[in-house]
């Protein structure tokens, strides 16, 4: 019975949340059409809540988005080691690590829209997204 309490509590935590692609070398006005939307649950503060992604971590999908490409799916991941401990990942393949996708800090950021956060795409390369929307999946 507790479990299923706490997977409520975390369920209903959950957020989509839009990020999009910030200005850059390569797109000075950056650009809607490249970025991600991902589910997390956030605590009041916009963090990225872990006791809560436990209880609901299949709920806890990314989809990316990159122009022209076809989108990749897949999940938010939290993997020992990194910066304080831990890493935040979009793993596209649960069975390679060459496809993750590291958010730069991503358990110190509030996920509010106009806020900036960073991820560090498969190739190794740093991009700055866009906190666009925040909102119940």
């Amino acid at each position: 019975m507790a479990t299923t309490a706490a997977n409520n509590v975390a369920v209903s935590m959950l957020r989509r949340i839009r990020l999009n692609l910030a200005r850059s070398k390569d797109f000075p006005n950056g650009s809607a059409r490249h970025g991600y939307e991902f589910v997390a649950p956030l605590d009041e503060a916009g963090h990225i809540d872990l006791a809560a992604w436990r209880e609901a971590r299949n709920e806890c999908t990314v989809r990316r988005f990159w122009g022209n490409e076809r989108p990749e799916r897949g999940f938010l991941v939290h993997r020992a080691g990194g910066a304080r401990g831990a890493t935040w990942i979009f793993d596209y393949d649960q069975g390679a690590e060459e496809d993750d996708e590291a958010g730069y800090r991503f358990g110190d950021h509030a996920f509010a829209r106009g806020e900036y956060v960073s991820l560090r795409d498969e190739d190794g390369e740093m991009h700055t997204f866009r906190v666009v929307a925040v909102e119940p999946p």
